[in-house]
């Protein structure tokens, strides 16, 4: 069975992820809440690991790689699926918004993506899958730190889709919509309907939405599939 790593792994797409795929593969969580990750692994009994890390700390970071290279867990597939906002309006932007949803966003991605390649070099064979946004592609309204950094994940993956092709290993991102998440929770009825106006399928997403296209990607039916980005987002933004 391939070992698979998914970040963000206590989110609704975190979850629907682990209960679409777990009778397929050796799934491992990361995430940075701890009893919630505790939670996740009671619930699906078949995880076979979990880490608990801080991805806007590198040093956390760099301890969760030791850790995985000490029991020499190769991953196969890694999904880089965790992300945070701190919204502002750009001109109300301070630095310490902007970096640490960089750092989360992109920067733990990279040092996660670098780290983990490695091994499916070995092998000659991998699947990277990076979770990014409809407004890395569209931008938001109080979001350019969010949107730089999904933006940013998205050329970043297909640079590295070019240069790890002829090693057998593909490399693609999912763009969600409006998905039912915590993050789309905190809006209020009337946000949620005039959200649901612009959106030509008439609905919000659920996390299924995505975890379908996960289960895509990381099968042998995409292997001539990288440098790509599904969107998923009910016609918000054809692209």
């Amino acid at each position: 069975m391939k070992k698979l790593l998914i970040t963000g792994a206590n989110g609704g797409i975190g979850e629907a992820v682990c209960n679409l795929l777990g009778d397929r593969y050796e799934i491992f969580v990361l995430g940075r809440n701890k009893s919630k990750i505790k939670e996740l692994c009671t619930k699906y009994r078949f995880i076979k690991g979990s880490f608990i890390c801080d991805l806007n700390n590198e040093n956390q970071i760099t301890e969760i790689i030791k850790e995985i290279d000490t029991n020499s867990i190769d991953f196969d597939i890694l999904i880089n699926n965790a992300g945070i906002t701190n919204d502002a309006l750009f001109l109300r932007m301070d630095l310490e918004k902007w970096q640490r949803v960089i750092d989360t966003n992109l920067k733990a991605n990279f040092l996660l993506t670098s780290a983990l390649s490695k091994s499916m070099i070995k092998k000659k064979w991998g699947r990277i899958i990076n979770i990014t946004s409809v407004v890395g592609h569209t931008g938001n309204f109080g979001q350019s730190n969010y949107s730089a950094s999904k933006a940013g994940i998205v050329g970043m993956s297909k640079s590295i889709a070019l240069e790890l092709a002829k090693r057998n290993i593909t490399v693609n991102c999912i763009a969600p919509g409006f998905i039912k998440t915590s993050m789309t929770a905190v809006l209020s009825e009337s946000q949620r309907k005039s959200l649901i106006e612009k959106i030509p399928m008439g609905k919000i997403g659920s996390p299924s939405d995505v975890a379908n296209c996960v289960e895509f990607l990381v099968s042998e039916k995409s292997e001539y599939v990288t440098g790509q980005t599904l969107h998923v987002n009910g016609g918000l933004a054809m692209l």
